[in-house]
């Protein structure tokens, strides 16, 4: 499938925060960060030389993590690697479905139960003020917190659906389909369209996601870093 604006997911992290993202993220030459606590994903162009990647470490400071996310730039040879994993993007159907009515949206009260739940999930890199990129939705079982998934990476024209999980006590019942497809309603309801990134590895996800509409776009290779 081709879509024409779907070169924004070439850099996504870079798109937002020149974009949707701006006021959560600092910004210094080409060089672009989110702000301690929202996220620690950074952009550089794809062409970065010498001069980004110093604005980029004075960003971050000495020693710092650097998530460069799906960027291509490789740093300079003193930048330490911290991990890489191998991924795929996918993109959302035009149309979403119907909003689902037993979802329950979250906010700054229920960051601790968020972060516990995150914990003991591990869907991907979730802070204190992660929440803050976008609209994050849950599903309680006796007032408890058992499921999430929200909003992330705003490239133009589009929102990343991430932070899925849910509770191992949990699974089984079908609601990370229902959150993802209540995101989508409302993603699609403002003229967007989804997308999402899973580790290939993760073969569960990538098969939910294939069932609710999502097609793989391309391969991509996740990177981190610390400054020296």
């Amino acid at each position: 499938m081709t879509y024409s604006d779907v070169t924004a997911l070439d850099d996504p992290v870079g798109s937002s925060l020149r974009g949707h993202h701006a006021h959560l993220g600092r910004r210094l030459g080409r060089a672009a960060t989110y702000v301690p606590g929202v996220a620690t994903f950074s952009a550089v162009p794809a062409d970065a030389g010498a001069a980004d990647w110093a604005d980029l470490a004075q960003l971050l400071g000495g020693g710092q993590f650097a998530d460069l996310f799906s960027g291509t730039a490789t740093p300079p040879s003193d930048w330490e690697p911290v991990f890489v994993l191998e991924g795929r993007q996918l993109i959302g159907p035009h149309g979403g479905p119907v909003e689902q009515t037993d979802v329950v949206e979250l906010g700054a009260a229920d960051v601790p139960e968020m972060l516990d739940l995150v914990t003991r999930t591990e869907p991907g890199p979730f802070w204190p003020r992660t929440h803050e990129l976008g609209t994050y939705l849950g599903i309680r079982d006796g007032g408890r917190l058992v499921a999430m998934a929200g909003e992330r990476l705003r490239p133009p024209g589009w929102t990343e659906i991430s932070a899925v999980c849910t509770a191992p006590e949990a699974r089984g019942r079908g609601h990370a389909g229902r959150l993802i497809g209540a995101l989508t309603a409302r993603i699609t309801a403002r003229g967007e369209r989804p997308f999402l990134h899973v580790a290939e590895s993760n073969t569960g996800a990538l098969a939910l996601y294939e069932r609710l509409g999502f097609e793989s776009r391309k391969p991509v290779t996740f990177r981190g870093f610390r400054t020296p």
